[in-house]
């Protein structure tokens, strides 16, 4: 992130220059997103030649974990607003983002273990919501271990957003693109005993999980030392000290951004829960089709990220022309890029689907049939899906997250869950319906989310308060 200007582009200037800051912001973001699907995809890729079962299993853990450990992810991210904000109010903003980061760190180690507690009822949970014992059970077996990754992957995300908004987002996608070889390699040792390995089968993908969050949590940890100018912010120096004050802050923006992510993982996240009483076959290829339509999401996804940090940046200054050019700009990307990849699926769904598992295997044909139905589906709602992603994150730049709250909680749950209920059980559609579901609770979504950005400036959404503590000493 650049120093605060000294003067304000207008025109086609203004547009040029938003339009080369969020790129250079957004495509190492995007990159990185997609190389972490490539780092699940590979666990996916060798649970899947265990078995249906096994892949099946992995799953319903992986749903659950998903759905807690990304909205967990998320509540810390708002610290990429609050670090763009105070980057645009001055460029002395050291002790400031300092703060922001300590008690970003506090809060996931903190909420870490939360979810690790709630994770570790696993079993539980799956037979409260119906599924078989024999299944539940062996998703606890896999999740007892990857739960353990929890508080690395929270904390790497604290410093992933550090990074990224101090203008050096080719470090996440680095050590992303690292991590795919770890997690590989540990998969291909431990899945089926390879390099003088154990075989240790479901469980050893978990452990390989588990290796890769530790390397990615001290990959960020020496890039950030080794780093002339994030290492100035000394984000560790007087680490035990309480910044209350700023620990609310963080907390009050990010648990309606927790919420948010809550509603839409757990809508997919349910949808897995709804596909297991449907069937495996159906729920295997709902999980491949699902990695699909994620892999694409994540283009959209760091354009939304880049979005919080520009709309920050220009919401710190006080520059409303500039915060609705960079609202603009990332949602013209994320149209650009959304369309594209719809007319890959509509085109290419065997292609993409042969990707992730053998199309000419006889015993895939079923799982084969129900992932080519859905991916048909995912490809109609892509453009929705890019638009209300960007449009939350421009929002979350803007630090506001209560309302969109509201807004993504309604559009999932009632019209999306009710209608992927309604159809996937009440009529022959079963899993296609559970999609269809999908498309609706995303173009409610986008069409609330969207109008709340437009009416910004007549809902007073771009009046930034002043910060009592700027001036307080740079040491603390």
């Amino acid at each position: 992130m650049e120093p605060a200007p000294r003067f304000t582009k207008t025109g086609v200037d203004g547009w040029r220059t938003e339009l080369g800051a969020t790129l250079r912001l957004s495509w190492p973001l995007a990159l990185a997103n997609l190389l972490q699907m490539l780092i699940w995809a590979i666990d996916v890729f060798f649970v899947a030649r265990l078995g249906e079962f096994e892949l099946a299993a992995s799953s319903l853990a992986v749903s659950l974990f998903s759905i807690l450990v990304w909205g967990t992810i998320t509540l810390v991210s708002m610290v990429a607003a609050l670090i763009s904000a105070e980057l645009g109010r001055s460029r002395f903003a050291v002790a400031e983002v300092r703060r922001s980061v300590r008690m970003a760190v506090w809060l996931s180690v903190a909420c870490g273990v939360i979810v690790m507690a709630i994770l570790s009822q696993t079993e539980a949970i799956l037979l409260a919501t119906g599924q078989r014992p024999e299944l539940a059970a062996r998703a606890y077996d896999y999740m007892g271990l990857v739960l353990w990754s929890t508080v690395p992957l929270l904390v790497a995300s604290v410093l992933r957003n550090f990074v990224s908004a101090l203008g050096r987002p080719i470090f996440a996608t680095a050590i992303t693109a690292l991590a795919i070889g770890v997690n590989a390699l540990g998969n291909y040792a431990l899945v089926f005993g390879n390099l003088g390995a154990p075989a240790l089968g479901l469980e050893g993908s978990a452990i390989a999980t588990i290796f890769t969050s530790v390397f990615v949590l001290l990959a960020y940890i020496v890039a950030i030392e080794w780093d002339r100018r994030l290492r100035r912010y000394v984000i560790w120096g007087r680490f035990w000290r309480p910044e209350w004050d700023r620990l609310k802050e963080l907390f009050v923006l990010g648990m309606p951004v927790f919420f948010t992510t809550i509603a839409e993982a757990g809508l997919f996240g349910g949808a897995a829960l709804l596909m297991g009483l449907i069937g495996e076959s159906e729920l295997a290829g709902h999980t491949i089709a699902l990695q699909i339509a994620a892999f694409a999401f994540q283009v959209p996804f760091g354009v939304s990220q880049a979005a919080t940090i520009r709309v920050g940046y220009h919401f710190g200054a006080r520059n409303h022309e500039a915060i609705g050019r960079a609202g603009a700009v990332a949602l013209l990307m994320a149209v650009l890029f959304m369309s594209f990849t719809a007319a890959l699926m509509l085109l290419m769904p065997v292609a993409i689907l042969s990707l992730y598992i053998d199309t000419s295997e006889p015993a895939n044909a079923a799982m084969m049939g129900f992932a080519l139905q859905y991916i048909v589906i995912a490809a109609l709602f892509q453009l929705v899906d890019g638009l209300q992603v960007v449009a939350a994150g421009a929002l979350r730049g803007l630090q506001d997250t209560r309302v969109p709250m509201w807004m993504a909680i309604f559009s999932y749950w009632v019209p999306g869950f009710g209608t992927s209920y309604y159809l996937g059980f009440h009529t022959e559609l079963e899993g296609t319906g559970v999609w269809i579901g999908f498309a609706v609770g995303l173009t409610f979504a986008t069409l609330l989310l969207t109008g709340r950005w437009l009416l910004r400036e007549r809902l007073g959404l771009t009046i930034a308060p002043e910060r009592p503590s700027q001036r307080r000493a740079p040491l603390a």
